[in-house]
């Protein structure tokens, strides 16, 4: 697996055990427009929540902008909601590169939270867009 940065802010509702993007063999990922990848996160949660939505950024020169993805709702992508305290869950979930993006370096911040708008997990991970 590759390694990923935590984010500054941590999780504080859960740990993450391990994160996988693919295909993605090096950092940072060379991320081709107009393809999908695959985001699988095995995570531990410290709390019970009803929902979990995620969250995701493209990070340059410090300011966050907000990466759209097709399915937010955390209860749909591979959690099985309710969450429970104390239990291991797989998230999986698609990045889609879209054409129109610029072929840029930069950071990308994946969040998941829970009900309280609280982090179950945060991680980083440095990409490249390219044609």
């Amino acid at each position: 697996p590759l390694r990923t940065g935590l984010c500054l802010a941590g999780s504080k509702d859960g740990s993450i055990q391990e994160v996988n993007v693919s295909p993605c063999p090096t950092q940072p990922c060379l991320l081709h427009k107009g393809t999908s990848y695959s985001i699988n996160v095995t995570f531990a949660s410290k709390i019970e929540s009803q929902g979990s939505k995620a969250k995701v950024y493209g990070e340059m020169m410090h300011v966050d902008i907000p990466f759209p993805i097709p399915e937010p709702d955390g209860c749909k992508s591979g959690i099985q909601c309710p969450i429970q305290k104390g239990h291991s869950y797989s998230y999986l979930n698609k990045l889609p590169v879209k054409s129109e993006y610029p072929s840029i370096k930069l950071i990308v911040k994946w969040e998941l939270v829970d009900d309280q708008d609280q982090m179950l997990f945060c991680w980083k991970i440095p990409v490249q867009i390219t044609s």
